[in-house]
């Protein structure tokens, strides 16, 4: 079983981010970029079949700032191969868009499973696995908390809510999004980072259409605020009579 991860990076939020001047997009010239969580669970539940039935895992990644580093650790974790796949597009690509590199190098690889997260910041209705999927002509399986082999093909659990959960049987190839790997994400050494960091990845030069997105995004912003939270005090009188005033404000007192 050859089984190919994709990995995104994705724009790291947890910091200030501010809008590009078109109004269309965050400003992604400062901002850092980190390995999406999904996809880390991904590329945990391949290694785990990598262990439990004997699989190859590759690891790619669309090349940007910080593929090299991301790929590098897959392999200190124990990816049998890894590669960067460059993009002739400017900025970021859409799930439609990167389906067309990641189809292509499922073909290219000859991988009978392809694997990657349920979903990312940018992509939260997960379109990118289904596309692929479509592309390839693949049976898709999506939100995906387990995946084990399982005669010719691999038998994949779902998770719903109610604590219930849902086994499928799928024949190989196929395409799975998945949400949570069956065990925790593995710790990798130091030493075992160190030694990885002097790989050099190799690029894949894969051919794929990258049609244009029907769907262009008019603008973007950030939430609405509101104007946070009024203290009172804690003296019972004063409070009811700021409490009456501002119920009287809004109109919501009757006369």
């Amino acid at each position: 079983m050859h089984i190919l991860v994709a990995l995104r990076l994705v724009p790291d939020l947890t910091g200030d981010t501010e809008l590009s001047a078109d109004g269309k997009d965050i400003d992604r010239e400062w901002i850092d970029l980190k390995l999406n969580e999904f996809d880390d669970h991904a590329l945990e539940e391949a290694l785990l079949l990598q262990e439990t039935a004997g699989a190859t895992v590759t690891a790619i990644v669309i090349d940007q700032d910080g593929a090299d580093r991301q790929l590098q650790s897959a392999l200190a974790r124990g990816a049998d191969k890894a590669f960067k796949i460059h993009a002739q597009a400017e900025g970021a690509l859409s799930s439609r868009s990167a389906a067309g590199l990641f189809s292509a190098a499922a073909r290219q690889l000859q991988a009978d499973l392809f694997m990657t997260g349920v979903q990312t910041p940018e992509d939260i209705t997960g379109q990118l696995a289904p596309i692929v999927a479509a592309q390839l002509d693949w049976p898709c399986i999506n939100a995906v908390s387990s995946i084990a082999a399982s005669g010719a093909g691999i038998a994949v659990q779902q998770e719903y809510s109610g604590g219930h959960s849902a086994t499928f049987e799928v024949q190989l190839p196929a395409v799975c999004g998945v949400q949570t790997a069956s065990q925790p994400i593995r710790y990798v050494s130091g030493s075992k980072l160190r030694q990885a960091a002097g790989t050099n990845i190799p690029s894949l030069n894969v051919i794929a259409n990258i049609s244009e997105d029907s769907v262009d995004r008019v603008s973007l912003a950030a939430p609405d605020q509101n104007g946070g939270a009024k203290m009172l005090g804690s003296d019972p009188h004063s409070v009811a009579g700021l409490l009456r005033q501002i119920l009287a404000d809004n109109k919501l007192l009757r006369a």
